[in-house]
C-alpha cells in the first residue's frame, strides 16, 4: 500500500521550504494530520462566513510523497473554455484527463447558447457573444477552427450605443469571431477525437479527499474516481465551497482573494425588426456596448449575427445588464424569484428604450423572454498569472480570470496549466519548488467592459508576462 499523503500545516510556504517539505515526507512515509485544539465557542453557534474564510485559510497542507506514475491521470473539473483547453492541450502531451461538467445541454460554460423551439427555432448565445485573438499561440488556434468551418469572422457591425440611440462604431482592425452555429458548437468541437480524453456530464463534483497518493473526487456521496492531479477550471462560491475543506489552502486563499460581478441576461425574440438607428454610412448595427444606461451594458441581435441571409424571422436579441446593475439586484440564480425576473425583465426592457431614444412604453413587446442571472460572471481583480499550480498537493487552477476576461485568456489559461503539469510529470515531481507558479501573487483591479475584454479591439488587452507562460519541453 503506497504511503498516504503528508499534511503539514497550512502555511503559505516559500519556494525555498518546498523541498524541505518534500524531502521529509520520504522519510519515514507519511506524517498523519495533527489534530485541531478543541476550542470553547464564543458568542451564538450559527454559521460566520468571515470564520468559515478564515478555517478553510487554516487548513492543513497536503503533500504528496508518492512517485508520480508512468501513465497519470488528471481530473478537471469544469467544461468551459479553460478546461477544455487543458485538457486538449494535456493530450498533445500524452497525458489523459477527466473533463466533469455541471452542464445539462453541452459543454463550454460561459460559451454557453440557447435553442428555444416556438413554432420557429430560436437561438441566442446568452454569454460569450464574440471573441478577438491579440496572442499568436490563440491566433493558430483559431485559424483551425476557421479551417474547419466552426468559426468564422463576424462582419456586422459593432460599436457604441449612448443613451438616446447615437451610434459610433468601433474603429478598429482587429478581428472578430463567432461560432458559426452560436457559441456551444465551437465547445463542443474543442475536444479532440481521442480516448484520452474523457466527459462526464452532468456532474457536480462536491468533494475532493487526497488518499494514498491520488485525489479521490465524489459527486454527493457517489465516487468518482481516483486522479494523480487535479484542476480547477471554474470558480465562485461552488468552486470556493468545493475547496474549503481540500486540504490545498494556497489554492483555496488565492480563489477566495477573486471578486467576481453579476450581469444579468434577458433573452428576448421580437417578432417585428427594432427600430435600429441607421447612419449614412453604415447599416443597422448588429452588437453594441451601451453607455449611460443603468439597467443595459450590451445588446446584440443574434439573427442577424449568426444567420444574416435569413428574412422574415423573429429577432433574437441578447441584452445583458451592467455589473453595478447586477450586484443591486442580485439573488441565488438557481432559484430566481418570479417578482425579480419580472422586475428585471422590465427593467432592461425600459434600458432598450432608452438606449434607442424611444418614448417609454413604446418598444414592442417580446414575443419570448427568459431572464438568467449570471452570478460569477467576470473577474473586477487578477492575478496576472496564466495559471496556478501547488506541487505540494499536486493541484492547478486555470481559467480567465487569472489574466482577464476573456475567451483568449481563459483558452491560454488552460494550456498553460496542461503544459505545467506534463513537465511536472516529466520531472516525476523530484523538484517541486521549481513548479509552484500564482500561489502568492496579489490580485490587482482589473478594466474592461462589463461583459469582458476583446484583446485587440480596444485599450483593455490582459497583460501576462511571457515567462509566466510554461512552453512545452
Amino acid at each position: 500500500m503506497p504511503p498516504s499523503p503528508l499534511v503539514v500545516p497550512a502555511t503559505a510556504l516559500p519556494a525555498a521550504r518546498l523541498a524541505r517539505v518534500v524531502a521529509a515526507s520520504g522519510r519515514g512515509g507519511a506524517t498523519p494530520p495533527r489534530a485541531a485544539p478543541r476550542r470553547g465557542r464564543r458568542g451564538k453557534p450559527g454559521f460566520s462566513r468571515s470564520s468559515a474564510i478564515k478555517k478553510s485559510f487554516h487548513q492543513e497542507q497536503v503533500v504528496f510523497s508518492t512517485p508520480v506514475p508512468a501513465d497519470p491521470t488528471v481530473a478537471i473539473i469544469g467544461g468551459g473554455a479553460s478546461g477544455l483547453a487543458c485538457a486538449s492541450e494535456l493530450a498533445a502531451r500524452g497525458v489523459r484527463s477527466v473533463v466533469f461538467d455541471t452542464g445539462m445541454h453541452g459543454l463550454g460554460g460561459r460559451m454557453a447558447t440557447r435553442f428555444v423551439d416556438s413554432g420557429e427555432q430560436l437561438v441566442f448565445d446568452h454569454a460569450a457573444q464574440f471573441f478577438t485573438a491579440s496572442d499568436e499561440r490563440f491566433q493558430r488556434m483559431v485559424d483551425e477552427w476557421l479551417d474547419r468551418g466552426l468559426v468564422r469572422e463576424w462582419s456586422g457591425l459593432v460599436g457604441e450605443l449612448e443613451a438616446g440611440g447615437r451610434f459610433r462604431p468601433t474603429p478598429s482592425s482587429t478581428p472578430t469571431y463567432i461560432g458559426v452555429n452560436g457559441m456551444r458548437s465551437l465547445a463542443d468541437a474543442m475536444l479532440p477525437e481521442t480516448d484520452m480524453i474523457k466527459v462526464v456530464r452532468p456532474c457536480w463534483i462536491s468533494k475532493l479527499e487526497p488518499f494514498n497518493g491520488l485525489w479521490r473526487l465524489f459527486e454527493n456521496e457517489k465516487p468518482r474516481g481516483e486522479y494523480d492531479a487535479i484542476v480547477i477550471a471554474h470558480n465562485g462560491k461552488c468552486a470556493n465551497r468545493l475547496l474549503s475543506t481540500s486540504g490545498l489552502p494556497l489554492l483555496t486563499k488565492q480563489m477566495k482573494r477573486l471578486e467576481l460581478s453579476s450581469v444579468w441576461a434577458l433573452l428576448a425574440a421580437f417578432e417585428d425588426p427594432l427600430p435600429i438607428p441607421h447612419s449614412d454610412t453604415h447599416g443597422p448595427f448588429e452588437g453594441a456596448f451601451v453607455r449611460d444606461v443603468d439597467s443595459l451594458s450590451w445588446m446584440g441581435n443574434n439573427t442577424r449575427k449568426l444567420f444574416p441571409m435569413q428574412m422574415g424571422t423573429p429577432e433574437c436579441w441578447t441584452f445583458f445588464s451592467t455589473a453595478a446593475y447586477g450586484k443591486r439586484n442580485k439573488v441565488p440564480q438557481e432559484n430566481i424569484p418570479k417578482v425579480t425576473a419580472e422586475k428585471v425583465k422590465e427593467d432592461m426592457l425600459g434600458g432598450v428604450e432608452h438606449a434607442l431614444g424611444l418614448s417609454k412604453g413604446s418598444l414592442q413587446q417580446p414575443i419570448y423572454t427568459k431572464v438568467q442571472l449570471w452570478g460569477a460572471a467576470l473577474p473586477t481583480n487578477t492575478p496576472g498569472v496564466s495559471c496556478i499550480f501547488d506541487p505540494l498537493g499536486r493541484a492547478g487552477i486555470c481559467g480567465d480570470w487569472l489574466t482577464g476576461s476573456s475567451i483568449e485568456a481563459a483558452v491560454l489559461s488552460g494550456m498553460s496549466l496542461a503544459n505545467h503539469i506534463s513537465n511536472y510529470f516529466v520531472s516525476h515531481g523530484e523538484r517541486p519548488e521549481e513548479f509552484a507558479i500564482g500561489l502568492h501573487e496579489n490580485l490587482n483591479q482589473v478594466e474592461g467592459h462589463d461583459i469582458g475584454q476583446f484583446p485587440g479591439l480596444d485599450s483593455q488587452k490582459p497583460q501576462v508576462a511571457e515567462a509566466q507562460l510554461t512552453p512545452s519541453v
